[in-house]
């Protein structure tokens, strides 16, 4: 689905004051290139131009069980990995999606069902983040929620037709932890999840 983020605009800051803005691609998301006249700390005024991508903004659910100290991940193929360097371009990820014009709690929801499988019962909002400011607009908003085996009613793996192919996998926290070291965890939503976790601890997080 097409993003509907707003652009900023100079009205939105004194310091910034956009003079043209180029549509470079609308295929499949929204690329363009900006130029921008911006108020230097200094008091000058300083021209640059900045290339922006808009996917829109998205949401990401860590499932966990306290009482056992499991998370639920998933197992897809992630073809930008691929061509940088992931052999087979497998990640390993928290559960995740685009708003595509619902609230962020409906999106993990039906994320959630997509994916996992799982029927989420109460989903915490911990934090949002924006993942790539120097480029991508995506602001990303995090939940937990926690989970038992009779949540999961169906095996998830997400839709054959947008070329999903989804694993589902639980893990001690752990073992996930564990596989950020050793380099088996490389997304970086997940591992902020799984570190703020590790943190706070998984029964607080209910």
């Amino acid at each position: 689905m097409r993003s509907n983020t707003p652009v900023s605009t100079q009205e939105a800051s004194p310091r910034v004051k956009v003079v043209g803005v180029e549509l470079l691609s609308d295929n499949w998301y929204v690329l363009k290139k900006t130029t921008f006249d911006y108020l230097r700390r200094d008091g000058s005024w300083q021209r640059q131009s900045r290339e922006t991508y808009d996917r829109g903004n998205g949401a990401v659910l860590l499932l966990f069980n306290a009482s056992r100290n499991t998370v639920v991940l998933t197992r897809q193929f992630r073809f930008p990995t691929f061509v940088n360097g992931n052999a087979d371009g497998m990640m390993v990820e928290a559960c995740a999606g685009l708003l595509d014009g619902d609230d962020p709690e409906t999106c993990i929801r039906r994320e959630a069902a997509e994916e996992t499988g799982f029927q989420i019962r109460n989903a915490r909002k911990l934090f949002e983040a924006y993942m790539s400011p120097g480029s991508v607009t995506e602001k990303l908003h995090f939940f937990a929620a926690a989970y038992e085996a009779a949540d999961q009613l169906s095996q998830g793996g997400g839709h054959v037709h947008e070329g999903e192919d989804i694993e589902v996998i639980e893990l001690t926290l752990p073992d996930a932890l564990a596989q950020i070291g050793t380099g088996t965890i490389q997304d970086g939503k997940t591992i902020m999840l799984l570190q703020h976790a590790a943190l706070v601890g998984l029964g607080k997080l209910a």
